[in-house]
Formats: C-alpha cells, structure tokens, sequence
C-alpha cells in the first residue's frame, strides 16, 4: 500500500474503529464505507484518485469488521451509522460526503436519515434500501437469510472461512477474478479473526431493525434531500441494475445515477476508475 496511506486506531463510544486516510489535511473530506465479506482494503485502487484530486479520504474499516472491534450487538444500520458520525466528529470533520458500497450503503442512508445537515452528499453502488417498500426484499440474495440464522452459519463456517468467502468473490463479480487474489487473501485474514465471521452475520440479523428504522422514515412522510449518485452493477453479471437506483428514489428527492457496465456486484474493485471518475464528476457540480 502506498506510504501517504495513514492507519490508525480510532476511539469511539463503544467501539475502536481502524481507519485509513490519505489527502491533504485541508481537502474536503469524503467518508468511504464497505460492504460484506470486505474491509476498507476495497477502495485500494479508488482512494488514490480521490486524494490526487484534493479530498480528504476516511475510510474506516466499519463496526466490528476487518480490524476494527466488535461489540456484542448494535449492528443495527442505525448504530453503524452513529459509529461513524462520531469517528468523522472525533477526527475533525463536521460535514462530509459519503461513498458507499453493499452494507455501506444502508449505513449511509441511516448517516443521512440521523444527520442531514452533516451529509453533504452520497454516492452508493450496488445497495438498495431495505425497508425502501419497494416489490423486491433483498433484491433476491439467498444468503440474506441463511446468515441471520442464530448460530448456524457459524458452525458451518468456522475454520472453513477461505472457501466460504471465496466462493462470493468469484460469484458475485463479471468474471470469477474480479477481486485479485492479494484482496481475497486479505479478506480471508481480516474474516478468520475471533469474532469476525460472527460481526459480519449480525449486520445480516439486525436487518428486522434496519427495515422497520426506514418503513417509519417513509410512513413519517420524511425524505433524504441531499443529492445522491446510485450505480448498480451490470444485472448481466450478477450487480443489482436500475433496481439500486429505484430503491434510492423511493426514499430521496435528488437521485441520478445508472448502471455501471462491464462489472458485476464489486464495482468499486472492478471499476475504480469508473467510480472515481463518477464521484469527482458528481461532487465537482454540487455547489459548496
């Protein structure tokens, strides 16, 4: 990893959080969230591009996953979401924008949702809403259920996490070696900790919570009014399509975006530069 890359051991209320910045210390500052089975090692590639161009880029590995620690509970998107309020608080960042991926995503809106005056902006790919009422819950991912079993996926899963995790990476992208082998290998290490495997399927249990924290959004007649960026994955190679931007729209005023071709689930990994480009485009013509 490039030297500029700056780690250190964020404390917060009830979590330490690992985080990685780059950028001069003056840019704007941009808050990059991850999804599952990932750590903050996803946005490798995508962080250069943002720091070359002036920002300010913090990316955490989130609650209880990679090397961040892990709380018995409060894996509920809402408390994530206040995990990272207070990091961005505690490094000295009072307003920001948000780039999000997979379970970045349902973070980023409850960001949103909790402190609209702090979000200046969002760019998600490949995530739905849950909860956004829509017709398709999960957007049809078997393993939405399978994890939030109590128990069971640990047992089925403990010291056989390499060919667990592995089998999403080659799945889930346009080619079955979207993600390289030295992320692979890093996932594998960050998810075969103690208590890892366990973190990552309660972001999976605490979806009841997440889908009933956003039907009360809507049903209180409350929308997001920031602008947002949503890129699906190419539907023909595994990514959510238009239907990641539909679900954005039912519960934000000003959504643009589209799909995001010749890439699968992994955008950010798959096309870097595409996502880069995307978001230094989209923030250059939003107004300070």
């Amino acid at each position: 990893m490039p030297a500029r890359f700056e780690h250190a051991m964020v404390p917060v209320s009830r979590a330490t959080l690992h985080c990685v910045s780059a950028g001069p210390a003056d840019g704007a500052p941009l808050l990059l969230l991850h999804g599952w089975p990932q750590t903050w090692f996803m946005w490798r590639d995508v962080i250069p591009l943002l720091a070359d161009a002036g920002y300010r880029v913090i990316t955490p590995d989130l609650t209880g996953l990679g090397d961040s620690s892990r709380p018995i509970d409060g894996y509920d998107k809402a408390t994530i979401a206040r995990d990272m309020a207070e990091l961005m608080t505690t490094l000295g960042h009072d307003r920001f924008a948000v780039i999000a991926h997979d379970w970045g995503g349902p973070v980023a809106f409850f960001l949103a949702a909790q402190f609209p005056q702090r979000v200046r902006a969002m760019a998600v790919f490949d995530a739905p809403v849950l909860g956004d009422g829509g017709p398709i819950e999960h957007h049809g991912r078997w393993h939405f259920g399978f994890h939030a079993m109590p128990g069971l996926p640990e047992v089925l899963t403990e010291g056989r996490e390499d060919a667990y995790l592995r089998f999403f990476y080659r799945f889930a992208g346009a080619s079955p070696d979207a993600i390289s082998e030295q992320a692979q290998a890093e996932y594998v290490r960050a998810y075969s900790q103690p208590g890892a495997m366990t973190a990552g399927f309660n972001y999976y249990r605490a979806v009841p919570l997440d889908i009933a924290a956003v039907t009360a959004f809507r049903e209180g007649g409350q929308r997001l009014a920031m602008p947002l960026l949503i890129y699906g994955g190419d539907p023909a190679t595994r990514g959510r399509g238009l239907t990641a931007l539909e679900s954005w729209a039912r519960v934000a005023n000003d959504v643009t975006g589209g799909v995001a071709e010749n890439c699968g689930h992994w955008i950010p990994e798959e096309r870097p530069d595409f996502v880069a480009s995307e978001v230094l485009r989209f923030l250059g013509g939003l107004s300070a």
